[in-house]
């Protein structure tokens, strides 16, 4: 199997959550098998901020789902979804 690079959007509960504070908890949350690339703020409307984490994982079995299962546990985050997935050659 290969690796490839995944953008996982977080949307805070809410426009008052410490993006910084989200941030810290997103880096040491990141799975065994996952390697975190970057995290960019990426501004939604009403002062709401998403964070964009940006990982390296194997494609064989499960992907990206451990990385989203444990990042939709982390307190303050109200969804996560999968925006982007691309095979690194």
């Amino acid at each position: 199997m290969g690796e490839v690079v995944a953008t996982i959007k977080l949307m805070p509960e809410s426009p008052e959550v410490d993006l910084a504070q989200l941030n810290e908890k997103v880096s040491q949350s990141i799975p065994e098998g996952t390697e975190l690339h970057k995290i960019e703020e990426e501004p939604i409307a009403f002062g709401l901020v998403a964070l964009n984490v940006t990982v390296v994982v194997d494609d064989g079995e499960g992907g990206t789902e451990k990385a989203e299962e444990i990042f939709a546990q982390i307190d303050d985050v109200a969804s996560v979804e999968v925006v982007d997935v691309r095979r690194l050659m």
